[in-house]
């Protein structure tokens, strides 16, 4: 190994806990879903990945595997990106807070439920925040680089809703339109939507800052 392959023990550590975390609970969930037996196996996988919290944790996972087992690769070279880092922390930020914010008060996980829900939630959106903080070099980004952001979740909201007028399975209470109108639905996608706005602005001014105060 080289200089250049040699790792931050700060990165090999935040990248090392975020494998282990996200592919265990990722894996667990995977697991749970299969054992609840409250659909057909081919539309529990579906509503598998139909969750955001998933998709997104998924992308996590996916990301810190490339970065700390083959950065040199292409898509470790894409996944260091950190146009594509900061996009990735903005969303897993909107998974944590949603989730704490909104849906947290809504149920009890027992069992295995409970620490997966912990992991998926609330540690590795930490964790990641934490790696983007004080691992990933800051570079300038124009607040227009954002846009191109909002179509992960702005297709991930087209895909439930139009999956769900057919198969009436909607993964969270506040775009379910068995139970609300359509225009409550819009509004509340509407005011995620100025959430992922609002971190991913968040994020790109701390970069900038940072940035030029590194200069």
């Amino acid at each position: 190994m080289t200089q250049a392959d040699k790792k931050p023990p700060l990165k090999t550590l935040l990248l090392v806990l975020l494998v282990i975390c996200g592919w265990f609970a990722l894996v667990a969930q995977m697991k749970l879903n299969l054992e609840s037996k409250a659909a057909p196996l081919k539309e529990l996988i579906i509503r598998y990945f139909s969750y955001f919290t998933l998709l997104t944790n998924l992308l996590v996972a996916i990301f810190s595997t490339a970065l700390l087992v083959a950065p040199r690769s292409s898509i470790g070279k894409f996944c260091s990106r950190y146009a594509a880092v900061t996009a990735v922390t903005a969303n897993i930020l909107v998974v944590g807070l949603v989730y704490n914010i909104i849906l947290r008060p809504l149920w009890q996980p027992t069992g295995l439920q409970k620490p997966v829900d912990e992991l998926l939630h609330t540690v590795i959106p930490l964790l990641f925040l934490c790696y983007w903080l004080f691992v990933v070099p800051k570079k300038r980004l124009s607040y227009q680089s954002i846009l191109p952001w909002l179509l992960y979740p702005l297709l991930y909201v087209i895909f439930v809703l139009t999956r769900g007028s057919f198969s009436g399975f909607y993964p969270y209470p506040f775009i379910d339109l068995n139970k609300l109108p359509i225009q409550q639905v819009f509004f509340n996608s509407v005011g995620i939507a100025i959430g992922v706005i609002t971190i991913s602005v968040m994020l790109v001014a701390v970069g900038n800052l940072i940035s030029k105060r590194s200069q």
